[in-house]
């Protein structure tokens, strides 16, 4: 068998060159054979082939390399396949990244960079990967340090505008509750609401304490305030899911509703399952120190959070529970609004309001359902600049929609109007009844 495989392979296109070298342990495990080996080059821009659905980055001179050996195939080599990519200065803005072609992936293909590590040279980027297919170099949109600097100054600024109206709304929702006492849904209401301000609260005072005390802690603080900002952050959630299953409690299931000490049952689920949660997470050890880095692995900070080994942990607990949640309340969300246009033909809803209003509290609901979260799974990685200002942003705002839709809801002119969600509740029921 020969010693190693072929050493170049001239690339014609925009008159580059570039290079495979193949490991002698697959020509080993063919010696007695009489094998071809074939490598291909293709135009993708020419055959329309390999388009990821939702791609964003471009692959390099719209070239694909295959190759194979033989009939079988090849995977798990000890001693990598070695591509490099020949290539001037790349654009500014862009990461290459060394990708293959899984047609397994997503429902026609795409781009899979697993089992291949990137080198980059002055001359071209040299792909190392374990198996063979069809290899490319893909030129994704990148985060540079300055973009990343000014995210991180907008989350800051975000952090210290959602705790201002945090405590704007924690002061209202008391403020009410001491004034209409008598109204025992309007209490519940508010109780559930200063829960999940409170929590809010509560994030964004651990992510500010995590981004500046984070960088030289010791091991063991880090790992509890790593422990301490993933809880805040499930508290989060789960009060957004209890707000949730108040309001399909309120406008769906109205009749026999009671439930003793309800609010403290609430308060119980709250704070407690996160509780759980975390602390089976930090026996296991997942806490630690996170460097979050650009797409060319430039440092942009240190956070006290899941390893990198426990990425599991942070999937399950944080995107699949929160997955979870969001079905669930944007199913709410849309009942309660069915709910009340029905309520609003049928003049359960006294009086006319601007449509400005209406349009306030819809996106105050929305907001209260976790809905600005959502964009939390189109942030899959720091090439996502758009998703992140937009995320940033707009969870910056929640506590803004909150407080707003609060005082558009709740703030009495009378006390009547003061319970206007309990009026409903209370027509709606009249109206339950008098059909039976």
């Amino acid at each position: 068998s020969p010693p190693q495989g072929p050493r170049m392979l001239n690339i014609t296109e925009k008159g580059k060159a570039g290079k495979i070298q193949l490991p002698r342990e697959i020509f080993r495990s063919l010696s007695s054979q009489t094998v071809r080996m074939v490598v291909t080059v293709l135009n993708i821009q020419q055959l329309g082939m390999f388009e990821e659905v939702n791609q964003t980055g471009q692959v390099l001179d719209d070239t694909v390399v295959g190759i194979t050996v033989g009939e079988t195939s090849i995977s798990g080599l000890q001693d990598p396949v070695q591509l490099t990519f020949a290539h001037g200065q790349l654009p500014h803005g862009v990461t290459p990244q060394c990708v293959f072609w899984d047609p397994s992936k997503g429902t026609a293909g795409g781009w899979n960079s697993s089992g291949c590590v990137m080198q980059l040279g002055d001359k071209g980027t040299v792909c190392s990967c374990d198996h063979l297919t069809f290899f490319t170099l893909l030129l994704n949109p990148s985060l540079d340090r300055s973009t990343a600097q000014a995210l991180m100054a907008v989350a800051t600024a975000g952090c210290g505008v959602a705790m201002t109206f945090s405590i704007f709304t924690i002061a209202f929702c008391i403020f009410l509750r001491c004034r209409f006492r008598s109204e025992e849904t309007l209490c519940i209401n508010l109780g559930l609401h200063m829960n999940l301000m409170g929590s809010l609260f509560l994030l964004n005072l651990a992510f500010l304490l995590n981004s500046g005390l984070s960088s030289g802690t010791q091991p063991g603080t880090c790992k509890v305030l790593g422990g301490l900002t993933h809880y805040c952050l499930l508290c989060c959630f789960t009060w957004m899911a209890l707000e949730g299953c108040h309001l399909y409690l309120l406008f769906v299931k109205v009749l026999g509703t009671y439930i003793h000490h309800y609010l403290v049952k609430l308060c119980l689920v709250g704070w407690g399952f996160p509780t759980l949660v975390v602390g089976v997470a930090g026996v296991i050890g997942s806490y630690g120190e996170y460097s979050v880095q650009t797409t060319d692995h430039q440092l942009i900070a240190r956070l006290c959070w899941i390893t990198s080994k426990y990425l599991l942990v942070h999937y399950i607990t944080n995107c699949g529970y929160f997955g979870l949640i969001i079905l669930f309340n944007m199913a709410v969300f849309g009942v309660v609004t069915q709910k009340s246009c029905c309520l609003q033909g049928t003049g359960a809803v006294q009086g006319d309001r601007k449509a400005w209003k209406v349009a306030l509290v819809v996106v105050g609901l929305f907001c209260l359902l976790g809905a600005t979260w959502v964009l939390a799974f189109l942030t899959h990685d720091t090439s996502s600049v758009p998703m992140l200002y937009l995320f940033t942003i707009l969870n910056s705002l929640q506590g803004i929609f909150i407080f707003i839709w609060l005082v558009i809801l709740y703030y009495p002119k009378t006390k009547e109007t003061t319970g206007s969600l309990s009026h409903i509740i209370r027509h709606d029921k009249t109206i339950t009844v008098s059909q039976d």
